[in-house]
């Protein structure tokens, strides 16, 4: 597993050096992409790869006009997403300045994960992908963003032993991206989950609500055009809730998916 991990590694870093030697000698492009490696894949708090690494990477079209798209992918753990190894994020936005320090932008995000269903884990079918609708206002390095999930969130219904289903759970965000200097930069981070439902039965912490808050710090080091080193801390609230997740392929493997956690990522842009 670790010869691939690293095998793939090399294949990403040695596709972005080409693509990146390509992009210097041509006109800028609307087109970017981007591949990275990761210590921990985490998302709104919590790890996707039960604290593994991870392989990312994906590629962005931007309009002068406004009209924004994209795909992103990552390497995702089995015991959170039965049957699948992958997720793949597509998206599309729409979004323009209002002065020179307020913007906005509204958008479609769906997430999904090719090969997994819950009937992977012995359950009742039940896919696992997501829309969510967005909306953001940022003013100067501030961002305000508001995500509301128009499916199951990830799955979550009776099915799954919850009190009914989870259409219209959503999330608030609240991003701040501080320049320190020509290659260093701060990312601070705020944002809560509200669920639509409940568990059904308390878990053995005796928890049945699933929201949560999360925060996270990411400082980032930009040593030349393409690439750059971060390192950062994340912290999910409702650990009565999270601290003792159980695998989809084994209820006795159990693991703290939330809590506080530290990650690191080596990231290339083409």
């Amino acid at each position: 597993m670790k010869l691939r991990f690293l095998a793939a590694a090399a294949a990403l870093f040695s596709l972005a050096g080409i693509t990146a030697a390509r992009a210097d000698s041509a006109p800028a492009s609307p087109v970017t992409g981007n591949v990275a490696v990761t210590s921990d894949y985490m998302f709104r708090g919590l790890t996707q790869t039960w604290g593994r690494p991870a392989i990312q990477g994906g590629a962005d079209y931007s309009d002068p006009n406004g009209f924004a798209a994209g795909f992103w992918g990552s390497s995702i753990s089995e015991r959170s997403y039965p049957g699948g190894a992958m997720e793949l994020d597509l998206y599309a936005s729409y979004g323009r300045s209002i002065d020179s320090s307020w913007s906005w932008r509204a958008g479609l995000y769906g997430y999904v994960y090719p090969g997994a269903n819950l009937d992977r884990a012995r359950l009742a079918a039940r896919s696992l992908n997501t829309l969510e609708m967005n909306a953001a206002l940022t003013w100067k390095q501030f961002t305000l963003k508001y995500n509301r999930a128009l499916t199951d969130y990830f799955g979550v219904d009776t099915e799954q032993g919850y009190t009914g289903d989870s259409k219209g759970t959503d999330y608030l965000q609240l991003d701040a991206a501080i320049p320190l200097n020509a290659a260093w930069s701060l990312a601070l981070h705020a944002g809560h989950t509200h669920y639509t439902t409940t568990s059904a039965a308390p878990l053995a912490d005796g928890a049945r609500n699933p929201s949560y808050s999360d925060f996270g710090a990411t400082l980032k080091y930009q040593w030349n055009g393409h690439w750059s080193l971060s390192g950062g801390v994340t912290q999910a609230t409702n650990a009565d809730f999270y601290r003792r997740t159980s695998s989809f392929l084994n209820a006795g493997d159990t693991r703290n998916v939330g809590g506080t956690r530290g990650f690191v990522m080596l990231q290339g842009t083409f």
